[in-house]
């Protein structure tokens, strides 16, 4: 009989190595499920779909797979809009170019040619990394800005690189609705999530965080750089692709290379950083920070320092976006480096010990 620190007993390995092995954390992924799935479909109105929760949604994903490469496997990203691009356009060649071509495909192509394409510039990170691997994977988000204005057969001979989609359907039903967008990214975002929870707790994951910690080290004990390194970008770049792909396809609808500058790659990494490193939870955590915190600051800002009787212009709440945004950033770097993710953690130790039948 196997033991757990928090009182609740296993009978076999099997169960021990489930996903979720706790039933408290079994029952609240359940009522988060339950409630994504079912409650809020009911109540939230398209303007919380479309501003909000649909954004939110593909942003988690999109920061589980930077995760993935820069909380597991701690090399530093800053391309991750250029994968962004990459699944997006390549999605769309798919869609276009094939008739007839199923969306879900279509997005899976779309996140294997990030795939190739992060695999291309994470060769540098077999002789690089920290700064200079920063830099390097800079350099896709140069090039992929540069591909898709110059050449012109990503962008089905587009003078502008401006590319848009219509008719989305998944089994003969029609995307078009807030409703039925959210629900779709939802799916794909707890699929993706559950098989990068699994993957990480594996041995490739082990090989992931082995590379972080000391990758001398982890060379020395059997391990081999160039696979952990590389399979880390391909995983990262792949889920980063498919978001790519969904952000343009659901979200945007029409969209053009402007859509995934460096500015979404900073994003996403603070996303990473505020939400907690290392963490599958964090991505959620920063992907709801960094959406929600805009539209907070943009509505009670400006009257809660109007009490004062100081007037908050639209520029001041963007330069308090970004003062929150950079402090946080430095606390989570310095201080906390497990990010908001930590206090789930904490929050999670505690119901713990409340009683629970099992």
């Amino acid at each position: 009989m196997l033991y757990r620190e928090n009182g609740q007993f296993k009978t076999s390995y099997r169960a021990d190595q489930q996903i979720f092995p706790i039933a408290q954390d079994r029952l609240a992924i359940g009522i988060i499920l339950a409630i994504a799935f079912i409650a809020v479909p009911m109540l939230a109105s398209d303007y919380i779909f479309r501003a909000i929760l649909i954004p939110f949604v593909i942003m988690a994903l999109a920061a589980l797979g930077v995760n993935i490469l820069v909380g597991y496997c701690g090399q530093i990203s800053l391309g991750s809009g250029a994968f962004m691009a990459v699944g997006a356009y390549g999605a769309y060649n798919f869609f276009v170019r094939f008739p007839g071509m199923p969306l879900i495909p279509a997005l899976i192509l779309g996140g294997l040619c990030a795939t190739f394409f992060g695999i291309l510039f994470g060769l540098p990170s077999l002789r690089v990394k920290g700064l200079y691997l920063a830099v390097a994977t800079l350099a896709a988000q140069f090039f992929s800005d540069w591909m898709f204005l110059r050449i012109k057969w990503f962008t089905n001979n587009s003078d502008s690189g401006s590319v848009s989609v219509t008719n989305l359907q998944v089994l003969g039903m029609p995307i078009e609705s807030a409703t039925s967008k959210y629900l779709f990214c939802l799916a794909i975002l707890v699929v993706v999530a559950l098989l990068a929870k699994n993957l990480v707790r594996g041995a490739i994951g082990r090989e992931w965080m082995a590379i972080r910690d000391m990758d001398v080290a982890a060379a020395v004990i059997g391990i081999r750089p160039m696979y952990a390194k590389l399979s880390a970008f391909a995983v990262s770049s792949f889920i980063v692709g498919m978001a790519g792909a969904l952000w343009a396809f659901v979200h945007l609808g029409a969209w053009e290379p402007a859509a995934f500058s460096v500015e979404v790659s900073f994003r996403l990494l603070f996303m990473v950083i505020i939400g907690g490193l290392g963490s599958i939870m964090g991505g959620f955590f920063g992907a709801a920070f960094i959406v929600v915190l805009p539209i907070v600051l943009n509505q009670f800002l400006p009257a809660f320092m109007g009490l004062f009787g100081i007037e908050v212009s639209t520029a001041g709440v963007s330069h308090a976006e970004l003062m929150i945004f950079g402090a946080l950033i430095v606390w989570f770097l310095i201080v906390e480096p497990h990010g908001l993710a930590k206090l789930w953690s904490t929050a999670k130790q505690k119901l713990r010990l409340w009683p629970f039948p099992h």
